[in-house]
């Protein structure tokens, strides 16, 4: 039975890391039932000094930002510690914007405090003077290809892709790592190892900011120098796929990693399919305290009719530190992004809530059980949910003309497929009611071939 651990894990995560941010006021204003778009901050591992990745400055750029969120939720560090902030500008990664009020990462030299996004970069600066912060990686994705020397319209140094970007060559002594430039060019040549293909070779890129890079100079990355860290900037092209960009962008971070002592495991295959198969798995929402669960990994563009609270925006737990549930659209539907996409929209029936009971008793494939709301229950040949008394249960795209639909065994071929929740037309929703309040509801999911 599939269960809920990496929403869960998500949302602990989120609430013990979380350094809360005001939202952007802008943003605020065009959505004022939206929930807090803050950034989150994930702490990994345990150790006298971290390494901070950070991912989402620019909400136009998903290599960065995918690879930050895979960081942050499937790796585990055994030696050392990482801080992941995947989601650093999260109203312009949703509007899939370079920046809803401007470039934030021009922003760390100087901003007055009426910037809508002054509070977003003060706590993310007071993140990086963190005593604890001895390295940040920032990720980036940029154009073409960086080379030193101009070959094409593609590949010259005005280009910004595949390159690892430092503001100046050495630091004083530091405990992580001073030589700037020597330690990107081991990481580069690390990289260069696992290419694709020649073209997309890795080079190191110095801004030489301090003499008088202007703009490089409002930077994050040049802020954390400024206060004594080891800070790198990330760059894969977007030339290429949001996969491809998150591999180069990993292969760079596991480098860095190794030169910095963190010892980490993590339960993928770093290549671009393993990348890819990662960032689409493990997807879905709750509502209701975990009464109400939807995987997304295939879901529907549409979900109608779905009793959910009057609050359940505000509310949701999502899988990834990247997703968010926002209102849009006609009739109060709530939308579903994840990064740049829009993954389903939901046309709510708003109900209250009924917390007199968890689950129902099933009987699935011969076998007597609890059902937990929440649930997704695989089911072989058939699910009959056990009546009881002043509970009703509604199975969704089986029309049997009777009000409770306990005591009926529910098989695939009872369902009308326009109903199911994944575009497969394999899982179903099962809700229960007491009188008309919503208790909660599981989901079948039909194996049989």
């Amino acid at each position: 039975m599939i269960h809920f651990f990496h929403a869960c894990l998500s949302a602990l995560l989120c609430c013990l890391a979380l350094w809360s941010l005001a939202p952007s006021p802008g943003f605020a204003a065009e959505m004022p039932d939206a929930p807090s778009l803050d950034f989150v901050t994930i702490r990994l591992g345990q150790g006298e000094r971290a390494v901070l990745v950070v991912g989402g400055i620019q909400g136009d750029e998903p290599g960065g930002f995918s690879a930050a969120t895979l960081v942050g939720t499937r790796y585990e560090i055994q030696e050392g510690a990482v801080w992941v902030v995947p989601n650093l500008n999260f109203p312009s990664i949703i509007r899939r914007s370079r920046g809803l009020h401007g470039d934030m990462n021009r922003k760390f030299a100087k901003l007055a405090e009426s910037d809508p996004q002054y509070a977003t970069v003060r706590r993310i600066q007071e993140l990086i003077r963190q005593p604890q912060v001895g390295l940040v990686l920032h990720l980036h994705d940029g154009s073409g290809y960086y080379r030193p020397h101009r070959e094409s319209d593609l590949c010259n140094p005005k280009r910004w892709g595949q390159c690892i970007v430092i503001d100046q060559e050495t630091l004083a002594p530091h405990i992580f790592m001073h030589r700037l430039g020597e330690e990107a060019a081991s990481v580069a040549a690390a990289v260069n190892e696992r290419l694709m293909a020649p073209l997309h070779r890795y080079h190191v890129h110095n801004t030489r900011t301090a003499e008088g890079d202007r703009e490089m100079e409002k930077s994050l990355s040049y802020y954390a120098v400024r206060h004594g860290k080891a800070a790198f900037g990330l760059e894969a092209s977007k030339e290429f796929g949001v996969a491809l960009r998150a591999y180069y962008h990993l292969l760079m971070i596991e480098s860095f990693f190794r030169q910095a002592g963190v010892r980490f495991s993590r339960d993928f295959e770093l290549s671009p399919p393993g990348v890819e198969k990662a960032l689409r798995e493990n997807l879905g929402v709750a509502f209701a305290g975990n009464r109400i669960f939807l995987p997304l990994e295939d879901v529907r563009p549409f979900l109608h009719m779905v009793p959910l609270p009057r609050d359940a925006a505000r509310e949701a737990v999502t899988s990834k530190p990247i997703m968010a549930v926002l209102p849009g659209g006609d009739g109060g539907r709530l939308r579903v992004h994840y990064g740049n996409r829009l993954l389903t929209s939901i046309a709510p029936e708003w109900r209250e809530m009924d917390e007199s009971i968890d689950g129902m008793e099933v009987i699935l494939d011969g076998q007597r059980r609890m059902a937990g709301f929440g649930q997704v229950l695989h089911v072989n040949d058939s699910l009959e949910v056990r009546p009881r008394a002043g509970y009703r249960v509604n199975a969704i795209g089986y029309d049997s003309g009777k009000e409770d639909e306990s005591g009926l065994p529910l098989r695939r071929r009872i369902f009308t497929e326009r109903f199911s929740v994944d575009k497969g037309g394999r899982v179903y929703r099962v809700e229960v009611y007491r009188g008309e309040r919503f208790c909660g509801m599981f989901l079948l999911r039909f194996d049989d071939a």
